[in-house]
C-alpha cells in the first residue's frame, strides 16, 4: 500500500538529518512528508538539502511549509490532510528527534494489513520509556491512566504520537472538527478511532529521551490535556456518524 511517514518540526535540523536517512534505510518504500513550523534554524533547507541523498533510494521527500508555529496538532491535521488528498493509503506519524525508533515501523507495516490503527505503545507489556526522570514518568504514564478511566478507553497509552493509520479510518475520524492542539490532540484522536470502533492494536515500543534540542512539552499543554478529556467525555459526537 502507497505508504508515507508525516513529521512535524521546528528547530529540528540535527535531528532530522539523523531520521529521514534511518527511514530511508529501511527499504520499504516509504515517502516521508516533513511538517515546519517556519524553524528559525532552518530546518526545512536541511530536509531539502537532503532529498538528493535520500531520494535515489527511493524514497521521496516533501515538505510542507508553514508561515507560523500553530503547534504540534495543527501540524499532523496539515500533514494528514496532505496525505489524504494524494492518496496515500497508510499513514505513520512520528516525532522528529529520534524518541520514537524507526525500527518499529517494519512491524507496523506488517500489522496494519490486519487493522486500522497502531499504537507504538510505552504501556503495555514489552514497552516503557527511557531516559525520563520519575516527575516525567509519573506525568506520563498518570496522565494516559487518568484519560483511560475518565474516557472509559480500552486503551493503555492514549498520549504517545508514534502512530500508523489507515486512510480510511483517518476519514472517519473528522480532521476538520479536531479541536485539540498540544499532546491532548494524541488523546482526541485515538478517543474517536476507540468509539468508531476501528481494530485498533497496540504494539510495545521503547520511548528513549531525545538527545538533542529542547522537550515542547510545557505547563500549558498539560493542562490543556486535563481539561480536554472531560471535554472529549461530555460533548456531542457528530462524528460518530461514521462509525464503521
Amino acid at each position: 500500500m502507497k505508504s508515507i511517514v508525516v513529521i512535524p518540526t521546528y528547530n529540528e535540523k540535527e535531528n532530522i538529518k539523523k531520521i529521514i536517512p534511518k527511514i530511508a534505510n529501511l527499504n520499504l518504500g516509504l515517502d516521508i512528508l516533513v511538517v515546519d513550523d517556519n524553524s528559525p534554524d532552518q530546518t526545512a533547507k536541511v530536509v531539502n538539502d537532503l532529498k538528493s541523498l535520500v531520494e535515489k533510494n527511493g524514497t521521496k521527500i516533501f515538505v510542507l511549509n508553514r508561515k507560523n508555529k500553530k503547534g504540534l496538532g495543527r501540524a499532523y491535521l496539515s500533514g494528514f490532510k496532505w496525505a489524504l488528498k494524494k492518496e496515500y493509503k497508510v499513514i505513520i506519524q512520528m516525532d522528529a528527534d529520534l524518541s520514537h525508533n524507526p525500527d518499529y515501523i517494519v512491524k507496523m507495516l506488517e500489522d496494519i494489513n490486519e487493522h486500522d490503527l497502531i499504537i507504538g505503545s510505552r504501556y503495555i507489556k514489552g514497552g516503557g520509556t527511557k531516559g525520563w526522570g520519575t516527575i516525567r514518568r509519573l506525568l506520563s504514564r498518570g496522565g494516559s491512566l487518568y484519560a483511560k478511566i475518565i474516557l472509559g478507553s480500552r486503551l493503555n497509552d492514549l498520549t504517545g504520537g508514534f502512530k500508523c493509520w489507515k486512510a480510511n479510518l483517518l476519514k472517519s475520524v473528522d480532521l476538520d472538527t479536531i479541536s485539540s492542539n498540544g499532546y491532548s490532540f494524541q488523546i482526541e484522536m485515538n478517543f474517536r478511532a476507540d468509539k468508531l470502533n476501528a481494530k485498533i492494536k497496540e504494539l510495545p515500543i521503547i520511548f528513549v529521551d531525545r538527545d538533542v534540542g529542547k522537550s515542547k512539552m510545557s505547563k500549558k499543554i498539560i493542562i490543556e490535556a486535563f481539561w480536554k478529556v472531560w471535554i472529549l467525555k461530555l460533548s456531542k459526537k457528530p462524528w460518530l456518524k461514521n462509525k464503521k
